[in-house]
């Protein structure tokens, strides 16, 4: 199941340094980013094969919905020292952005169509 962490950061006196490292299996293959998302969107709807993310909004707030097919939880990413490391079993979405938000997600794989599948687990099988 999807995990929420604090980044390492250091603080100084010229601001703080937030540090993504050895969080996800293999190498990031593939970074990108989502903004300018209506507040009332959803993102995502998917869950991955292979690929492993980890999300970071970097500008204001979203929430993610994740599922396992056996726990259901919902994240709240409110400052870019929070990561929600993502298994490629955690079907998820993204939504309630709030305005000018930036979400930053870090992958260990390149784009595959092949790698997501759409389908939500089944309901009655989720515990709440």
């Amino acid at each position: 199941m999807a995990v929420l962490i604090k980044l390492k950061s250091i603080e100084s006196h010229e601001g703080i340094l937030s540090v993504f490292e050895q969080l996800l299996p293999g190498h990031i293959e593939r970074v990108y980013f989502i903004y300018g998302v209506q507040t009332e969107s959803i993102r995502g709807g998917h869950r991955h094969k292979e690929t492993w993310q980890g999300l970071i909004c970097l500008n204001g707030s979203c929430k993610i919905y994740v599922q396992d097919g056996h726990i259901e939880e919902t994240f709240e990413l409110d400052s870019p020292e929070k990561c929600l490391l993502l298994k490629p079993t955690d079907w998820h979405q993204m939504y309630d952005f709030s305005i000018n938000s930036t979400l930053l997600v870090l992958a260990n794989k390149n784009y595959d169509p092949e790698d997501y599948i759409d389908e939500p687990y089944i309901p009655e099988n989720i515990i709440h």
